[in-house]
Protein backbone atom coordinates (compact mmCIF):
# COMPACT_ATOMS: atom_id res chain seq x y z
CA UNK A 1 0.00 0.00 0.00
CA UNK A 2 1.41 3.43 -0.93
CA UNK A 3 1.70 5.95 1.87
CA UNK A 4 0.04 9.33 1.60
CA UNK A 5 2.36 10.78 4.27
CA UNK A 6 4.91 12.59 2.08
CA UNK A 7 7.29 15.36 3.14
CA UNK A 8 5.85 18.72 2.08
CA UNK A 9 7.77 21.29 4.15
CA UNK A 10 11.04 21.53 6.03
CA UNK A 11 12.37 23.95 8.62
CA UNK A 12 15.89 25.18 9.30
CA UNK A 13 16.70 26.69 12.68
CA UNK A 14 19.46 29.33 12.77
CA UNK A 15 21.44 31.35 15.29
CA UNK A 16 21.84 34.19 12.77
CA UNK A 17 18.88 34.49 10.38
CA UNK A 18 20.58 36.95 8.00
CA UNK A 19 23.72 34.79 7.77
CA UNK A 20 21.63 31.67 7.07
CA UNK A 21 19.55 33.46 4.41
CA UNK A 22 22.74 34.67 2.71
CA UNK A 23 24.25 31.16 2.77
CA UNK A 24 21.25 29.41 1.19
CA UNK A 25 20.64 32.23 -1.30
CA UNK A 26 24.26 32.25 -2.50
CA UNK A 27 24.73 28.47 -2.55
CA UNK A 28 21.38 27.23 -3.86
CA UNK A 29 19.59 30.34 -5.13
CA UNK A 30 16.71 29.96 -2.67
CA UNK A 31 14.31 32.88 -2.12
CA UNK A 32 12.99 34.02 1.27
CA UNK A 33 9.65 35.66 2.10
CA UNK A 34 8.83 37.22 5.46
CA UNK A 35 6.02 35.15 6.97
CA UNK A 36 6.03 36.83 10.40
CA UNK A 37 2.49 38.16 9.80
CA UNK A 38 0.85 34.73 9.45
CA UNK A 39 2.87 33.45 12.45
CA UNK A 40 1.52 36.16 14.75
CA UNK A 41 4.65 38.30 14.60
CA UNK A 42 7.13 35.51 15.35
CA UNK A 43 10.25 35.59 13.15
CA UNK A 44 9.64 33.13 10.32
CA UNK A 45 10.89 33.22 6.75
CA UNK A 46 9.27 31.10 4.04
CA UNK A 47 11.77 29.39 1.75
CA UNK A 48 11.08 28.84 -1.95
CA UNK A 49 13.56 26.29 -3.29
CA UNK A 50 12.50 26.18 -6.94
CA UNK A 51 9.80 26.84 -9.48
CA UNK A 52 6.20 25.84 -8.83
CA UNK A 53 5.42 22.47 -10.40
CA UNK A 54 8.98 21.14 -10.29
CA UNK A 55 9.99 18.28 -7.95
CA UNK A 56 10.98 19.28 -4.45
CA UNK A 57 9.59 20.94 -1.35
CA UNK A 58 9.70 24.41 0.15
CA UNK A 59 10.35 25.24 3.78
CA UNK A 60 10.88 27.77 6.51
CA UNK A 61 13.68 29.48 8.42
CA UNK A 62 13.29 30.43 12.07
CA UNK A 63 15.43 31.33 15.09
CA UNK A 64 16.98 28.33 16.84
CA UNK A 65 14.80 27.27 19.77
CA UNK A 66 17.59 25.69 21.81
CA UNK A 67 21.35 25.97 22.10
CA UNK A 68 23.62 25.55 19.10
CA UNK A 69 24.46 21.86 18.51
CA UNK A 70 27.88 20.94 19.90
CA UNK A 71 30.54 19.57 17.55
CA UNK A 72 30.13 15.80 17.11
CA UNK A 73 26.68 15.88 18.73
CA UNK A 74 24.38 13.25 17.19
CA UNK A 75 21.75 14.50 14.78
CA UNK A 76 18.37 14.92 16.46
CA UNK A 77 16.35 16.05 13.46
CA UNK A 78 15.73 15.32 9.82
CA UNK A 79 18.61 15.97 7.46
CA UNK A 80 17.53 17.50 4.15
CA UNK A 81 19.42 16.41 1.03
CA UNK A 82 19.41 18.50 -2.13
CA UNK A 83 19.57 16.88 -5.57
CA UNK A 84 22.11 18.81 -7.68
CA UNK A 85 23.36 18.56 -11.24
CA UNK A 86 27.06 19.16 -10.41
CA UNK A 87 28.24 18.12 -6.95
CA UNK A 88 31.64 19.80 -7.23
CA UNK A 89 30.19 23.19 -8.19
CA UNK A 90 27.87 23.16 -5.16
CA UNK A 91 30.63 21.99 -2.84
CA UNK A 92 32.75 24.96 -3.95
CA UNK A 93 29.83 27.32 -3.29
CA UNK A 94 29.20 25.80 0.14
CA UNK A 95 32.83 26.17 1.21
CA UNK A 96 33.09 29.69 -0.25
CA UNK A 97 30.10 30.83 1.82
CA UNK A 98 31.16 29.46 5.20
CA UNK A 99 29.89 25.87 5.07
CA UNK A 100 32.07 22.89 5.86
CA UNK A 101 32.34 19.24 4.83
CA UNK A 102 31.20 16.72 7.44
CA UNK A 103 31.24 13.62 5.19
CA UNK A 104 33.20 13.87 1.93
CA UNK A 105 31.78 13.09 -1.49
CA UNK A 106 31.43 9.33 -1.95
CA UNK A 107 30.01 7.09 -4.65
CA UNK A 108 26.75 5.28 -4.12
CA UNK A 109 27.82 2.70 -6.68
CA UNK A 110 25.80 2.80 -9.86
CA UNK A 111 23.46 5.45 -8.48
CA UNK A 112 24.91 8.79 -7.36
CA UNK A 113 27.51 10.90 -5.58
CA UNK A 114 26.57 11.76 -1.98
CA UNK A 115 28.12 13.89 0.76
CA UNK A 116 27.19 15.94 3.81
CA UNK A 117 27.95 19.45 5.03
CA UNK A 118 27.27 21.90 7.83
CA UNK A 119 25.76 25.27 7.03
CA UNK A 120 26.79 28.49 8.78
CA UNK A 121 24.39 27.64 11.64
CA UNK A 122 25.78 24.16 12.37
CA UNK A 123 22.90 22.35 10.64
CA UNK A 124 23.66 19.23 8.60
CA UNK A 125 22.47 18.83 5.02
CA UNK A 126 23.33 16.55 2.13
CA UNK A 127 24.14 16.84 -1.58
CA UNK A 128 23.12 14.12 -4.03
CA UNK A 129 24.16 14.09 -7.68
CA UNK A 130 22.51 11.26 -9.63
CA UNK A 131 25.09 9.41 -11.74
CA UNK A 132 24.68 5.80 -12.89
CA UNK A 133 28.47 5.70 -13.48
CA UNK A 134 29.40 6.58 -9.89
CA UNK A 135 31.87 4.05 -8.58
Amino acid sequence: MASSARPMHFEIQADDIDRAKAFYTEVFGWAFTDWSGPTGGATYWGITTGEEGTPGIDGGLLPRMTGTPAIDQPVNAYVVTMVVDDYDVYEERILAHGGEVTMPKAALAGMAWQGYFKDTEGNLFGLHQPDPNAA
